[in-house]
């Protein structure tokens, strides 16, 4: 269990994350990171082959690696963006260096006292777990669903494009970056959940909710990852569980590690 530490935070955060090069790739070009006491947790899926994706995916997590402590909320956002927009920078320069489209895409929750954020480019996404229903609270920066919001398709014929993995963002891919926002309010028990599009090819949204709810956040995480290497994980697979408890509702917790010794 992951205490977040923060003075005025009234969430602290239960986590579990597990990434894993998959049964037919080589690499593995998923990242991901977890700095709870800076609320914080992202997902980000490589692209470019020759261990660029794996290059661009690392240099994201490597930047928000050093978010520290935010004061606000705003400050928070802000500090997530300059350091996407760092790498972004980094990254499409490299890419033009070795004369190929590198990339990656970034899935992140942001979370502030009571107030959180989903910020994301391309197609890994965030989910939402409350009251018992799961939401997608990230929406696929793909081809199909550009064509599907133009009316140019059916719904039905999203869900079965020829290119539906083609994403239409990522970070690196150009000078500038592109990143969408989604803004609520925590609640008790609030459950999320981030993954790159390997747990998505092979895991149902109803079989995501059925064992998220059912496990801790960490058990999740392995039994998620387990069904995909089942069913052939054709892609590197990353999954991280986010379970916000609300302080005044649960009381305060006790971590053995921070007991005073005997004597003391």
């Amino acid at each position: 269990m992951v205490a977040n530490h923060m003075m005025g935070q009234t969430f602290r955060f239960e986590t579990g994350a597990v990434s894993h090069t998959g049964v037919v790739r080589d690499h593995n070009e998923d990242s991901c990171l977890s700095e709870p006491d800076a609320g914080l947790w992202v997902v980000a899926d490589g692209m470019g082959g020759h261990h660029g994706g794996e290059y661009a995916s690392g240099l994201i997590v490597e930047h928000l690696g050093s978010i520290g402590l935010p004061s606000s909320a705003p400050d928070l956002q802000a500090r997530f963006v300059e350091r996407v927009a760092r790498a972004n920078e980094q990254i499409h320069t490299h890419g033009a260096q070795v004369g190929a489209t590198i990339g990656s895409t970034v899935v992140a929750l942001l979370a502030f006292e009571q107030h959180y954020a989903c910020v994301w480019s391309g197609d890994s996404r965030v989910y939402m777990i409350r009251d018992g229903q799961l939401t997608q609270l990230s929406r696929d920066h793909t081809e199909a669903n550009e064509l599907l919001d133009r009316g140019a398709i059916t719904q039905e014929e999203a869900d079965n494009w020829p290119r539906k993995n083609v994403i239409t963002r990522a970070i690196g891919v150009s000078a500038e970056i592109n990143l969408d926002h989604r803004y609520g309010t925590l609640r008790n028990r609030d459950t999320f959940v981030l993954c790159s599009d390997g747990l998505t090819a092979h895991v149902e949204d109803a079989e995501i909710l059925e064992i998220a709810r059912k496990h801790q956040p960490q058990r999740a995480c392995d039994q998620l990852l387990d069904l995909t290497l089942e069913r052939g994980a054709t892609d590197n697979t990353t999954v991280m569980i986010v379970r916000a408890f609300d302080k005044t509702e649960v009381g305060p917790i006790t971590n053995i590690f921070e007991l005073p010794e005997k004597g003391a």
